[in-house]
């Protein structure tokens, strides 16, 4: 069953759209563009929820934007895999938007090459910042300067057939050798005890990094601790409790292979539930990624931004100041399936009800941003390559990670 809230399904999706307050309308280029925004009060706004569901709410927060704001908005979106290089081809061409709602990884990207709003002093003058959880707020956090306040966020726990499980004689497991084993007991006929996504893009390193976290390493430390997290995932291949096809699958397959009944646990993210509670063939659970040395989850979600060569930042600035009102957030969050950054509103929506939520929304106290400067998605790929190799054994778990760190380590900042 197909998931209306998967996000990183965009990277299949062609095209762009162009929206007006949700609704389909002509593209007007922002402050800084060639041909400039038409009024004084209207703000140019990008961003890539484009998901039919969830335009309702999209609808909703721009128009109450727009009355509380005085503003007119014109809203232009794209596929999740455009958003980034448009906005960076955009600072050559002129053409870019005043405000935008961007993957907190852009911000790798974007900082370094000055696109960007300082907000440091707008949001010391707020004092809203302690209000969020630290991971989410971080992701916008660049050499001390802020320049970005969290939109939503994500991570990644582990989800778990609770009929195999019991039928097993298997608890959910903590460890990661509580997760071998129980792995191995659950692999049946067609039936793995494990699922990721190993994909070859950061849609398979997003689910790699916990686990190279979990050792107590990093970046840093990837020809030692990354040998030791690509090496466990190697065993549960090698045992059989892992497909091999393993390699090839998005987050959206390894679901997929759930749902089916054909894994017994995953590890995936919140925004797979909208097909989880639709279907009725799998009964489920979630708990917390298991653990090596520590815990640990890859934080995901989109971050608020305004560009630099706007020339309304403060309307800017009031937008959002606006979008994080509770009241206004919770609606917003609830009517695009999206979870809080903000710590302070953990009773706030259906997160505070739904036990599976709440395991997620727990989990952002070990999600980890990325935010490792302007090479990230060079060091990416070169763990995507790494965890390729070793799964696919045309290399040692060893032997990978030593050519990954070789190309890592000088890209990482002093």
């Amino acid at each position: 069953m197909s998931n209306r809230f998967d996000r990183r399904s965009f990277m299949r999706i062609s095209g762009s759209g162009v929206l007006a307050a949700g609704l389909a309308g002509p593209l007007t280029a922002c402050g800084g563009s060639q041909s400039g925004s038409s009024g004084s009060n209207e703000l140019v706004w990008w961003d890539y929820l484009v998901e039919e569901a969830r335009q309702p709410g999209m609808k909703a927060l721009i128009a109450d934007i727009e009355k509380q704001v005085g503003v007119k908005i014109t809203r232009r979106t794209f596929p999740f895999a455009e958003l980034e290089p448009a906005i960076i081809k955009g600072a050559a061409s002129g053409d870019l938007p005043d405000i935008a709602i961007v993957d907190n990884t852009s911000m790798n990207s974007f900082v370094p090459q000055g696109l960007l709003t300082d907000l440091t002093d707008r949001v010391k003058k707020w004092g809203q910042s302690k209000a969020y959880y630290e991971g989410p707020w971080n992701s916008g956090v660049i050499d001390g300067k802020t320049y970005s306040v969290p939109n939503n966020s994500n991570c990644l726990c582990l989800y778990y057939n609770t009929e195999m499980l019991e039928a097993a004689g298997v608890e959910p497991p903590k460890t990661w050798d509580e997760l071998a084993e129980a792995a191995k007991k659950l692999t049946k006929g067609d039936t793995f005890g494990f699922a990721m996504s190993a994909i070859k893009t950061e849609e398979g390193v997003f689910q790699f990094e916990p686990f190279l976290w979990s050792t107590g390493g990093d970046l840093d430390t990837f020809g030692t601790d990354g040998a030791k997290a690509l090496g466990f995932l190697k065993e549960l291949v090698d045992a059989g409790s892992m497909s091999k096809q393993s390699v090839g699958w998005t987050q959206q397959d390894a679901n997929t292979q759930f749902v089916s009944g054909r894994a017994a646990m995953q590890i995936n993210g919140p925004w797979q539930l909208p097909a989880l509670q639709e279907q009725t063939k799998v009964k489920w659970g979630v708990v917390p990624i298991p653990i090596d040395k520590e815990p640990a989850s890859c934080l995901g979600g989109e971050n608020w931004v305004i560009l630099k060569t706007s020339g309304k930042a403060d309307q800017c600035w009031e937008a959002i100041v606006r979008s994080q009102e509770k009241t206004v957030l919770a609606k917003y969050l609830d009517g695009l399936g999206l979870l809080p950054a903000r710590s302070d509103m953990a009773d706030a929506g259906k997160w505070a009800t739904d036990p599976t939520l709440k395991v997620f929304v727990q989990e952002f106290a070990n999600a980890r941003p990325r935010s490792y400067g302007p090479n990230y998605p060079q060091m990416s790929q070169s763990m995507a390559e790494a965890l390729q190799a070793s799964l696919t054994g045309s290399s040692s778990p060893q032997a990978a990670a030593r050519k990954a760190a070789s190309a890592i380590t000088p890209k990482l900042q002093k």
